[in-house]
């Protein structure tokens, strides 16, 4: 198939859309759906709809609005127009008559009105909601018989034939390559991949083009970005302390879904219910993520079940907006006023989703549960490995404990000596539990594959400070017993070229009144110096090596006994890495009555406190050997005292013991290092539901069942199971299903076109527009089910995106441009969400003193440079940039973004530091590919050519080159006076100009790209 005729792009579709609109007042024809409904609805239905019925009138349905009223009046007559009362009303001075009223400032105009009047004496005839009625695919237009149309096609030359309008000429080739790169990926295309197209010249190449774009895994991260609006994914739980949650897999599962081209029924079903599929999946389970995606809280005052009331009803809300494109939060408190959708079948709805697991309360967890581990190919093989191994090494245990004589040590020999024992408190881990705290500089782990590495295990806690700086926590793990003779140590490494003035480690009984110096001890002035509140240690340790330090409990005032609540790992400047924390202490046999199995079990008898002792074993421990009678279960608690207690164990039991905890280590942290994601599962038992008056969680009313609204097919019970999650997303992708293939196709439209063929994408309903070109979308429709639906294949002929209006890119796609064209962009896909460069003060004035997102810590490096859809995003502080172009704040579902325009925007692009960064890589790029003297007028011009090249896929015309040189002239001429400035300006960013350009030369170059990236048709799909 040829390009002739399916390349038209602007006034093709822009026209057509203004032509349809002019068409309504001057059809001959007046049509329900088209013309009337909208006015009705508009001006009507608020008081004589489907939610409230004023006077007895309901005008949305044809038998009520030609009924007769209690007064004995018709509103209306069909073929009557001047006995219908609702003419009479309409055209009535009298203001306490008149409607709508004039308190509602809803007049009718003459238009409407004669509307109205030609439609009562044609005879009233009603229709159903366009979009309510089953999905026809309609008869394909009379082709044109000068050139090879595609279907849609032959659909907008039909319209433009009814309006007598001539389709505007094909676009260049170099805009369409443009164009399309934006649609498909995102990005804009390379030079190479212009050159590429422009000399192809076969009838193939736009399908090859729009082929390998298909196939580019960034075809799957600019889809996904668009349904992450939908679906309100972000990173943080959005409430209150709006701490950050752990959904990325999510996330990145969206990304998948697109680049697999994975049908959209089961992009759908997986959403809704993957994890009732039979044999569910991984990626199944990580899909209902969507259902997960709502704000929570555990804000102190909330109530629990008021919570997963709200939560419930977000689900509702938000199902039936993806997926049917219906506003549905009205129906909450009473029946929606304009839609057939009655606050009791909102409920019905509700229904499936009011059993959910998830707590109402998140805790401020990264992970609220029900969580699900998803590892990599790599970590599977690694923990199948080790479970593999572990047979083996249980068995070496158990066949060392069947080789013991154990008899307690009366009968026996006199107790081994006492000797030293060690316990680590910090390896690679603080303790479970505790809430660590950093303050601005937050926690940093540096694992062992990174310069001078770790002491032990696989990472160390790494904090380069000005002034004091130091991890710690104070709560949330069990307390450190102070055992007799104790002598407290940590492995400290210092950098040479960075040392700290001093390093200190304090512990926390109730207050923080026990601290250790190295180093110079009045750098910290904490505390007494020469007390225990500040005991002076010694000098600091050699820089460059892992050094043991070590203090006694006696020098710190910490006697036996004492309960540690958390300790503290201070520095005063300087790099400094720390690893292996604990305590080591004397045991003595002679006198721990731990020793004897029955000394241990009679000493723990009836305590209600048993530590250390696993949960299933502390009954039987509590209860004492006079009541536990059955052998079974004496043995098992004689096997944990002589693997977990006994300090007398014989070398080859101790051996098996040592080898089994290592693995039962290796697999813990495995495991811990496996990403986890929220996922959504039901009770097992079926939570009751009720119409909620007034939308009040605390007044159920009616109870309802799990069904679907009357106005659409009905979903029945496929067995004697009563209806689950996995019947509703069935239904919805059904054929029979009227809605969910018009708003997905209509989705597609509006992402590709910039405008849906229904311009309100987020209302089907009957306050939402009517589609500009109705046999179109019925077409897109019927093919979106037909085809299964890949979702690469709306458009079969695959030149559906060949056309759209120009509009302005989205927030992402103009960050992601700047990076891609200044050869900055990171490409790497996944994985946990960055924090690029932003202004300051953006998170920490809606922040809480206990949040974990009330600092905003810059990354570093690659994740500087990645693309928006991977940016970390907080919901009650988005971030600024997106935010500025109009992306939602993810806090409920988003079907259509807006656009404006503002001052801050061109501020922002001029100022950000991202765009001068990229603008100045951009500059130092096309210098560096500049063979000839940089101040020579012909270079300037090859220059100016290629950065429109980059830009715009276009050449400079000979009247942009004159401009921009003498711009660039004059900044020239600044910046070689201005050395200062120069230099402050290429200073942006983490990354450097290269050392071998001109300061001053890549300065003025600087401004010249950071105006050509704020030109218009850099910031638009043209």
């Amino acid at each position: 198939m040829g390009t002739q005729g399916t390349t038209n792009f602007v006034f093709r579709v822009g026209l057509v859309l203004i032509g349809s609109v002019t068409a309504c007042c001057v059809a001959s024809d007046v049509q329900f759906n088209r013309d009337i409904r909208p006015i009705l609805s508009e001006h009507c239905y608020a008081c004589h709809g489907p939610g409230e019925q004023e006077a007895d009138l309901r005008l949305d349905s044809f038998a009520r609005a030609t009924a007769e009223l209690p007064s004995g009046l018709q509103a209306i007559v069909p073929g009557q127009a001047d006995g219908s009362e609702l003419l009479s009303r309409i055209d009535a001075a009298d203001p306490d008559i008149v409607m709508p009223p004039p308190h509602t400032n809803k007049p009718l105009s003459a238009d409407d009105r004669e509307i109205l009047r030609r439609w009562i004496e044609a005879g009233a005839t009603y229709e159903q909601h366009w979009a309510f009625r089953p999905i026809r695919r309609p008869a394909l237009p009379k082709a044109d018989a000068t050139q090879e149309e595609n279907p849609i096609d032959r659909f907008l030359d039909a319209r433009l034939d009814q309006q007598g309008l001539v389709a505007n000429k094909e676009a260049s080739r170099e805009t369409l390559i443009r164009r399309l790169s934006f649609a498909v990926t995102g990005l804009p295309p390379t030079v190479a991949e212009v050159d590429d197209y422009l000399s192809d010249s076969s009838d193939r190449a736009y399908d090859a083009l729009l082929d390998r774009l298909l196939t580019s895994p960034h075809h799957g991260e600019e889809m996904a970005r668009h349904w992450l609006d939908v679906a309100r994914y972000a990173d943080t739980h959005g409430l209150h302390l709006d701490n950050e949650r752990q959904m990325w897999a999510f996330r990145d599962w969206v990304v998948k879904a697109f680049n697999d081209n994975l049908p959209f029924d089961q992009f759908a079903i997986w959403q809704l219910a993957g994890d009732l599929l039979p044999a569910a999946t991984v990626p199944q389970k990580v899909a209902t993520g969507f259902l997960r995606c709502n704000v929570t809280t555990s804000e102190g005052g909330s109530i629990g079940e008021e919570l997963l009331f709200r939560y419930a009803v977000d689900r509702t809300a938000t199902t039936l907006n993806a997926f049917m494109g219906l506003t549905g939060q009205c129906a909450v408190c009473h029946d929606h006023k304009f839609d057939p959708l009655s606050q009791r079948e909102f409920y019905s709805l509700y229904a499936f989703f009011n059993s959910a697991a998830d707590p109402g309360f998140d805790g401020n967890k990264i992970l609220t549960p029900p969580i699900l581990p998803v590892p990599t190919a790599l970590q599977q093989e690694q923990l199948a490995t080790l479970r593999a191994a572990k047979p083996a090494l249980s068995k070496a245990v158990t066949q060392s404990l069947n080789r013991i004589t154990y008899a307690d040590p009366a009968t026996q020999q006199p107790p081994a000596p006492p000797r030293r024992q060690q316990r680590i408190w910090l390896d690679d881990e603080f303790p479970p539990g505790a809430v660590v705290e950093g303050g601005p500089g937050a926690i940093t782990w540096l694992t062992g594959d990174q310069e001078a590495g770790v002491f032990s295990g696989q990472r160390s806690l790494v904090r380069r400070a000005e002034g004091i700086g130091q991890d710690f926590y104070a709560r949330g793990a069990e307390p450190i017993e102070i055992k007799p003779q104790e002598e407290i140590f940590a492995h400290v490494w210092i950098d040479p070229e960075n040392p700290p003035g001093s390093i200190m480690l304090q512990f926390n009984s109730g207050g923080w009144n026990h601290r250790a110096v190295w180093g110079d001890p009045n750098l910290i002035s904490w505390g007494e110096l020469g007390t225990v509140s500040r005991h002076h240690a010694g000098p600091l340790p050699e820089p460059g090596t892992w050094t043991r330090i070590s203090v006694s409990t006696v020098a710190l005032g910490l006697k036996p006994g004492t309960k540690l609540n958390g300790f503290a790992l201070t520095q005063y400047g300087g790099h400094v890495r720390w690893d292996s924390v604990g305590g080591e202490y004397l045991d003595s046999p002679a006198t721990d009555p731990h020793q004897s199995f029955t000394a241990w079990w009679a000493a723990h008898t009836g305590k209600q406190k048993l530590d250390g002792i696993p949960g299933p074993l502390q009954n039987l421990v509590r209860a004492g050997p006079e009541k536990t009678t059955k052998p079974q279960d004496i043995d098992k608690v004689r096997r944990h005292w002589l693997t977990d207690v006994w300090q007398q164990q014989p070398d080859d039991l101790r051996d098996a013991l040592a080898a089994l905890r290592a693995h039962e280590r290796a697999t813990t942290k495995l495991e811990e290092a496996i990403t986890k994601t929220f996922i959504f599962t039901d009770l097992p038992k079926v939570r009751k539901s009720f119409v909620m008056k007034r939308g009040n969680y605390d007044q159920p009313g009616e109870p309802v069942e799990r069904s679907t609204p009357a106005f659409l097919p009905p979903l029945e019970p496929a067995g004697e199971q009563p209806l689950n999650r996995l019947d509703l997303a069935r239904w919805l992708v059904s054929k029979e299903h009227p809605l969910t293939a018009r708003v997905a196709a209509n989705r597609l439209w509006q992402q590709f076109f910039g405008t849906g063929l229904v311009k309100t994408s987020e209302d089907f309903g009957l306050q939402g527009e009517p589609p500009s070109h109705p046999d179109l979308l019925e077409w897109l429709a019927a093919e979106y089910q037909d085809i299964s639906p890949q979702q690469q294949e709306v458009d079969p002929a695959n030149r559906l995106l060949a056309r759209g209006p120009r509009f302005r890119l989205d927030a992402e796609q103009i960050r992601d441009n700047a990076l891609a064209v200044s050869g900055l962009l990171v490409t790497s896909m996944g994985g946990k969400g960055d924090r690029p460069y932003q202004p300051p003060n953006i998170w920490e004035p809606v922040g809480f003193g206990n949040s974990n997102t009330r600092y905003y810590k810059q990354d570093s490096g690659n994740a500087l440079y990645r693309r928006s859809l991977y940016t970390f995003f907080k919901r009650t502080a988005p971030p600024p940039f997106m935010v500025n172009f109009d992306a939602p704040n993810r806090e409920q579902f988003c079907a259509r973004r807006e656009r404006s325009n503002t001052p801050l925007q061109a501020l922002q692009l001029m100022n950000d530091t991202q765009h001068i960064e990229a603008a100045r890589a951009l500059a130092a790029r096309v210098l560096s590919q500049s063979s000839k003297d940089s101040k020579n007028a012909a270079a300037d011009t090859d220059c100016i050519d290629s950065l429109f090249r980059i830009l715009l896929a276009r050449h400079a015309t000979p009247e942009e080159t004159q401009i921009t040189s003498e711009i660039l002239l004059s900044q020239r001429q600044r910046y070689q006076t201005d050395a200062e400035a120069a230099q402050q300006l290429v200073g942006h960013g983490e990354s450097r100009s290269p050392a071998d350009l001109p300061t001053a030369e890549v300065a003025a170059w600087t401004l010249v790209t950071n105006m050509l990236l704020n030109l218009d048709e850099t910031l638009c799909r043209n």
